[in-house]
């Protein structure tokens, strides 16, 4: 999915804190091989009833023992609040005394439940930074981290045990089921949150106030801290320069749901027979990406035939196309908290012509170009300014640039071709970490989106005539190694010619 519009500088953590020496028993099974924190609590079981989200007591099918969220563990969770810790450290030590020494009180909110009609709920989505940072997917929720310093102690905040709206909503996990989950030893009620708050007395606040995940948590809880002359640093940047760098375990997720986009990009090229609606390959693609693991979309897909591949975020995805036109399609799914964002175009009669074919193999060949400069160190706008040349030049060779045209003229055809940046940061999020800018070097752990295209409206008269009515873009998902070349996430999706062709004529 095409990405508009600059973003702030922030340099992400390179440094990580290295694994904690301990870690809390195992809570569903207790397993011998995890050891307890000296002087801590005993492990707690969980209850034996359904939370507010998959347990391993509940779904073994999807979560080991130990694990918060599918592929996730209580130690990865902690740790990723430990590092969170150690930046607010490091920043409070560069600004010296009394900041160093003082209380700091970081707050992360969870999301609302949206409503589509009076009492109907939108499927409900947590905010990333708070699932990111706990793992709990419930919504009216909180988390506080405070500490003098280093702010290394968790209190977290869920919605208590309602029976009454159990029935109609599902069930709770409640502050035994979340202390259980994510191995975090207080736990209050969702109510009690301004009041805690109020007794921690922090003197630096960390917390995003100029947009609050969750309006009505904001103006119970936080408001009266704001109010009372509390002056919050923006959280959000430290959080994100974290979560731009993946784990091995995000690497897995990530990698699974590239793998379940790419199979359904395949099985839904299989109906290129001619004329086919829009919605129909909308259906095919979303049907095949949950019944092979996704959870759902990642976004709602760009299902472009013909010159409509031409509008960058069109949705409507309600048209006919015709036999002999191309198909854009842009679509990812999301794997249990990581989504996938790949796109791929080809002619919905399964055969590409000669104008289709000089087009697409123009993109293709800027796109594996760009695929090879993704390494540490470099940039996204310098692949982006590499592609811009590389595009010019296809430009010039097939004649929709005139042969003469200066090369300033060129790169300015070349935005004009080609008006979105070359990828964007892909994680939790299809635009993911958007605090972090494309001009900061990559580095090994990032997951990007490398989407070269060239967009020539019916209506251009300066191209020529064959091309008019195409759009086509490439995009494929990437993870930056310090070894080994980047790791094509979305590989198995059919990008050559051959290859598309191949997967068209399959029935």
């Amino acid at each position: 999915m095409v990405s508009s519009g600059g973003r702030v500088l922030f340099r992400a953590a390179s440094k990580l804190l290295p694994r904690p020496s301990w870690s809390r028993g195992c809570v569903w099974c207790q397993c011998r091989s995890i050891s307890v924190k000296p002087g801590g609590l005993k492990p707690k079981t969980v209850p034996a009833r359904y939370l507010g989200q998959p347990s391993p007591f509940t779904h073994p099918h999807l979560l080991k023992c130990g694990e918060v969220t599918p592929g996730l563990s209580q130690t990865e969770y902690e740790l990723r609040r430990h590092r969170l810790a150690s930046l607010i450290e490091a920043q409070s030590d560069r600004l010296g005394p009394p900041a160093s020494s003082s209380t700091h009180v970081l707050i992360v909110l969870s999301h609302p439940t949206r409503y589509m009609t009076n009492d109907i709920p939108y499927p409900f989505h947590q905010n990333q930074d708070f699932l990111y940072l706990c793992g709990i997917l419930e919504p009216d929720s909180a988390l506080v981290l405070y500490g003098k310093g280093r702010p290394d102690k968790t209190i977290l905040f869920v919605p208590r045990r309602d029976p009454g709206r159990e029935l109609w909503d599902g069930p709770r996990s409640g502050k035994d089921g979340a202390a259980a989950l994510t191995g975090i030893e207080r736990v209050h009620s969702t109510e009690e949150l301004g009041v805690v708050l109020k007794s921690i007395k922090g003197s630096t606040l960390w917390y995003d106030s100029s947009n609050p995940s969750h309006s009505r948590l904001h103006q119970a809880h936080v408001s009266p801290l704001l109010e009372a002359g509390a002056m919050p640093r923006p959280l959000r940047p430290l959080i994100h320069s974290l979560r731009a760098l993946k784990s091995s375990s995000e690497v897995a997720l990530m990698h699974e749901a590239g793998r379940i986009t790419a199979q359904a990009f395949r099985r839904t090229m299989t109906l290129s027979l001619g004329d086919v609606d829009e919605s129909l390959l909308f259906a095919k693609f979303d049907f095949e990406n949950r019944l092979h693991g996704a959870n759902f979309l990642a976004y709602p897909p760009v299902v472009a035939g013909g010159n409509r591949a031409n509008t960058l975020h069109y949705i409507n995805n309600n048209q006919m196309i015709k036999d002999g036109e191309m198909v854009l399609l842009d679509g990812g799914c999301e794997y249990f908290g990581y989504v996938s964002d790949v796109t791929r175009t080809w002619p919905v009669n399964g055969k590409f012509s000669t104008a289709q074919a000089e087009l697409y193999e123009a993109v293709l060949e800027v796109q594996l170009s760009c695929l090879s400069l993704c390494s540490p160190g470099v940039s996204l706008d310098h692949i982006y300014s590499t592609m811009l040349a590389l595009l010019g030049r296809q430009l010039k060779r097939l004649g929709i640039v005139k042969a003469g045209t200066s090369d300033a003229d060129v790169l300015k055809a070349a935005r004009r071709y080609c008006p979105h940046h070359v990828g964007h940061y892909l994680g939790m999020d299809v635009h993911d970490t958007p605090e972090l800018s494309r001009s900061q070097p990559l580095q090994p752990g990032m997951t990007i989106t490398i989407e070269p295209g060239l967009y020539i409206g019916e209506e251009n008269e300066q191209a020529p005539e064959r091309f008019r009515g195409i759009g086509i873009r490439i995009e494929d998902d990437v993870l930056i190694r310090d070894k080994g070349g980047p790791l094509i996430l979305s590989a198995d999706a059919p990008k050559t010619i051959s290859d598309v062709e191949l997967a068209c004529a399959q029935r």
